[in-house]
């Protein structure tokens, strides 16, 4: 039965036609109305037809900084070609086969074996990091016999049930509660509430991120990870880490708990292990923690299934992502250009009282923002307080892609902090350009009353009229 006029389905080419209008109520009457309603709203519903390295361009041809860098998942860039010849390469084997031991995974989980720190050596794959830190805690559960975990306030670890458990942010947990029991909060970086929730539960792990990247770009505390591996093995409790956003060379080293010399038990793995292109995720661990945990005999072997997982195609993409990251040494460029970065948006920091704070380590980077809200607090009732917390690094990102051809966004635990994760392969002149698209965004509004005025005519007058 062939599809009615009322039912035409779109093509790959139909979409590709697309402009900015017919994507705007696409998005809203198929997926999120509300989501395309802020991105119109705050100006960042632009469409992007073509994208290479660090730059994208729109549908009439404008070119645009990438400083976003898909949250972590663009190390290499847009399209870098040896993840695209990558691809090519592998265009005509079997993508799938449940009935066949993949190569290409095998390939890569070797590669990942030699580059990862100490002694972790056995990968389980699948398609994003959300997937892998179910793994992460399914096999901690599994090899300790236990059932509770400790995480961290202001953690991100995914929104899958089991990954939103151990997220520290109440927005997201509340309307899905129950969630799973046993997991237990304590604040990052705070090691007498470590050890107390440690002798007082009985936990299968503590997964934590090196640097909490959805708080707002958080740093620990010096030498936090050495004493944090001292006490969970202390107390018989697996330390997961989690590298999704830290990963493959973006905070200066190829591992951020390198920084410590310190080895996890578990490594979880995803964004810009696919070069950017594919999705894959995974975790890495010891050899005595998989073997006692699903055994080197068949009968657990189907506890480790995952339908997509270290597909041929993607494993093969992030083969060469690997491969490219290592060779050309992106961890030392992501080291030395944050260094120069940094000292660069500090520089700012000293000019502008909206800058609260510029934190960060390598190409991982916050802009805190001050919120003020003045006249327009008095004007609204009190409004404004919301929208400054809530709109405000929003409305200076949009000016920024908007006004500067600069793509930036917020943290999702913090929105008054505006991430900054250029492609590892950013130049240093592209790095000046953000950091002088700042100083004129900034020197042309120097209140948060003129930038609201500015970005945010839209929400207030939705404020305005409740």
């Amino acid at each position: 039965m062939g599809e009615t006029e009322g039912q035409k389905l779109l093509t790959v080419d139909d979409a590709l036609k697309m402009n900015r209008k017919e994507v705007l109520e696409t998005y809203k009457n198929y997926i999120h109305q509300g989501r395309a309603t802020l991105s119109a709203l705050i100006g960042i519903d632009t469409n992007f037809v073509r994208a290479s390295g660090c730059k994208v361009w729109d549908e009439n041809g404008k070119e645009y900084l990438d400083f976003v860098g898909g949250y972590g998942s663009l190390n290499l860039g847009h399209n870098h070609p040896a993840v695209i010849g990558a691809l090519r390469k592998v265009e005509e084997i079997p993508v799938m086969l449940q009935s066949a031991l993949g190569k290409f995974a095998a390939a890569l989980a070797h590669n990942l074996a030699k580059i990862a720190p100490g002694d972790l050596q056995n990968c389980w794959f699948c398609s994003t990091g959300a997937e892998a830190v179910e793994g992460a805690l399914k096999l901690a559960r599994i090899y300790t016999g236990r059932k509770n975990f400790i995480y961290c306030l202001n953690g991100f670890h995914g929104k899958t049930m089991g990954a939103l458990s151990v997220t520290g942010k109440k927005k997201y947990q509340e309307p899905f509660e129950p969630l799973i029991p046993g997991c237990i909060p304590v604040p990052f970086g705070d090691l007498p509430a470590l050890e107390k929730a440690l002798g007082e539960n009985d936990a299968a792990a503590f997964i934590v991120e090196p640097i909490q990247g959805e708080a707002g770009i958080i740093l620990p505390p010096e030498g936090y990870f050495k004493e944090v591996r001292r006490l969970c093995s202390s107390y018989n409790t697996l330390f997961i880490l989690d590298e999704i956003q830290t990963g493959f060379g973006r905070t200066g080293t190829l591992f951020a708990c390198e920084q410590e010399g310190v080895v996890p038990d578990v490594l979880v793995i995803a964004k810009s292990l696919g070069g950017g292109v594919v999705p894959i995720g995974g975790y890495i661990t010891t050899s005595a923690i998989m073997k006692k945990a699903y055994g080197s005999s068949i009968d657990r072997t189907t506890m480790l299934t995952s339908t997509f997982g270290g597909n041929n195609l993607c494993a093969a993409a992030a083969i060469a992502a690997v491969e490219t990251i290592v060779t050309e040494n992106l961890a030392a460029q992501a080291a030395e250009k944050g260094a120069y970065f940094l000292d660069k948006l500090k520089n700012l920091q000293q000019k502008y009282d909206i800058i609260k704070e510029v934190r960060g380590r390598g190409l991982l980077v916050g802009l805190e923002l001050s919120e003020s809200g003045g006249l327009l607090d008095f004007l609204s009732a009190g409004s404004v307080k919301k929208l400054s917390s809530e709109f405000l690094s929003s409305m200076i990102g949009g000016e920024m892609q908007n006004k500067y051809g600069v793509l930036t966004l917020f943290t999702l635990n913090n929105p008054n902090v505006l991430r900054l994760e250029p492609p590892l392969i950013v130049s240093y002149e592209e790095l000046d350009y953000c950091v002088e698209a700042f100083d004129k965004l900034f020197s042309r509004h120097k209140s948060f009353f003129k930038i609201a005025l500015q970005s945010g005519k839209g929400v207030l007058s939705s404020i305005f009229r409740r």
